[in-house]
């Protein structure tokens, strides 16, 4: 042994790496005990699977469970907890039939492509016939998202803002009229509601258009009855309720005894705003033809149509997954039905319904609308990164809902932030699109610009069958 240098001293390291010798070994044989004591379970766990009679067989949650999906099941067990109707938050999650089964043509040699550098034009006019028409950058807009009833006052306020960054509108939903939202919107549209809230002239006054809500298809026409203590103090205030009343959402507009009744109230609109656009929203069904002839009667200059796929801050699954024209046929039969009318030219069209991609938007487009509106998205887009304050042990919701528990946590200039982005990003990829197709303007698009993969959707969508063979 070297002189000076002793093997016992306190701190030695050779002691220390003793030390940790050994606890790497206790950790190595713990690792290894823990491996053979779950490779010994999983066996037994895979031998009473492979052994054991199927009513006594796990294996049997997985072959039943196999006959419908893990929604049904949740759902199912939801309904047996407490047997009143439950209520479901954001819309279906059914596959309903969409935008996926057309394509867009490539402009090549028959038609050139547009060079990169020549700017495309989003623009939209809404309410091209009104007094004011309403002018927007972008195609795109903020879809009815009622504040107090569903959403805060923070997630309100955010996507006004968003959408003011990207140049276009927000609704205000069937809320009660919320100050800061105006306030931030550059371009607020104001909904008309089946309450009794949000009508007077001095509020109307302030919208850029109105919409009337007749329905929305996620809820189609259903009433609803939201109890005094369940709403919060300043959700009250606002509302204007006495102490314990209700706040009352009819199933059918308290201004219309009968469907005539429309176009008293689109005149008198029009009139309070001094000529602002007037929309009527309406949930799309199999009468839809018969609704919108209603709408055209009533002199109404923009029809929003909601088709099945739309979302809602809640409501009964049956209406969400049973009710309604899913939205690429609602679309289709209200433009051949604008067209045939004459009115195509004269009337503004706002689709709405599971539209979720740049591609859906623009396809939307050319099939004849004027504006795609997203709702379900949008949110997306403005919780982004912020769902990670609720995520692993909360749904995203709850930071944006009105009752939600971390709602507020929720940053309001980063949720607009990410949303408008998330609009920007959506416009230039769609300025791509028209540049690849050889246009210089979004409104250029036609369904001539489309074609099919399936002869069905091309049935519906009334443009050739791309695997149709010539002669």
């Amino acid at each position: 042994m070297k002189r000076g240098v002793s093997m016992t001293r306190k701190g030695s390291p050779f002691k220390k790496l003793g030390l940790l010798g050994l606890g790497m070994l206790g950790a190595a044989g713990a690792g290894m005990a823990g491996r053979l004591l779950a490779g010994r379970t999983a066996r037994r766990a895979i031998k009473k699977i492979m052994t054991e009679p199927y009513d006594k067989n796990l294996w049997e949650l997985i072959s039943a469970g196999s006959r419908t999906t893990p929604q049904t099941i949740v759902e199912t067990n939801l309904r047996a907890e407490k047997g009143n109707a439950i209520l479901r938050p954001i819309g279906a999650p059914r596959d309903f039939p969409n935008f996926s089964g057309l394509m867009f043509n490539v402009a090549q040699l028959a038609t050139l492509p547009t060079p990169g550098d020549t700017p495309v034009d989003t623009s939209v006019v809404l309410g091209k016939s009104s007094a004011r028409p309403l002018q927007l950058d972008i195609p795109i807009i903020i879809s009815a998202m009622a504040y107090g009833f569903i959403l805060s006052e923070k997630a309100k306020v955010a996507l006004a803002r968003g959408a003011t960054l990207a140049g276009t509108a927000t609704n205000t939903g069937q809320g009660p009229f919320l100050p800061p939202e105006r306030k931030a919107a550059d371009r607020l549209i104001i909904q008309y509601n089946r309450g009794s809230w949000t009508k007077s002239p001095a509020v109307l006054r302030q919208g850029d258009m109105i919409e009337i809500q007749v329905g929305h298809n996620a809820r189609s026409g259903v009433g609803d009855v939201i109890r005094y203590q369940d709403l919060d103090g300043e959700v009250r205030k606002r509302l204007g309720l006495a102490p314990g009343q209700a706040a009352v959402t009819q199933a059918r507009l308290p201004d219309l005894a009968s469907p005539d009744g429309l176009g008293k109230l689109v005149r008198e609109l029009r009139e309070i705003t001094g000529g602002v656009p007037i929309g009527v929203k309406i949930a799309a069904g199999n009468y839809l033809e018969e609704d919108l002839a209603v709408i055209l009667e009533a002199g109404a200059d923009v029809i929003a149509i909601d088709g099945a796929g739309a979302g809602s801050g809640l409501a009964v699954p049956i209406l969400q997954d049973d009710f309604g024209l899913p939205t690429l046929y609602a679309l289709c039969r209200a433009v051949h039905f604008l067209e045939k009318a004459g009115m195509r030219e004269r009337v503004s069209l706002i689709v709405s319904g599971g539209l979720k991609t740049p591609g859906d938007y623009l396809k939307a487009l050319a099939l004849g609308a004027d504006a795609a509106a997203i709702g379900t998205i949008a949110l997306f887009a403005l919780t982004h990164t912020q769902v990670l304050k609720t995520l692993p042990f909360e749904p995203p919701i709850q930071v944006v809902y009105q009752n939600g528990s971390l709602k507020d946590k929720f940053d309001v200039d980063q949720g607009a932030r990410h949303l408008a982005n998330y609009l920007r990003s959506c416009t230039e990829e769609m300025q791509e699109a028209a540049r690849a197709a050889g246009k210089t303007a979004l409104r250029q698009f036609t369904r001539n610009d489309l074609f099919a993969l399936d002869e069905k959707t091309a049935a519906v969508a009334g443009v050739s069958y791309g695997g149709a063979v010539g002669d």
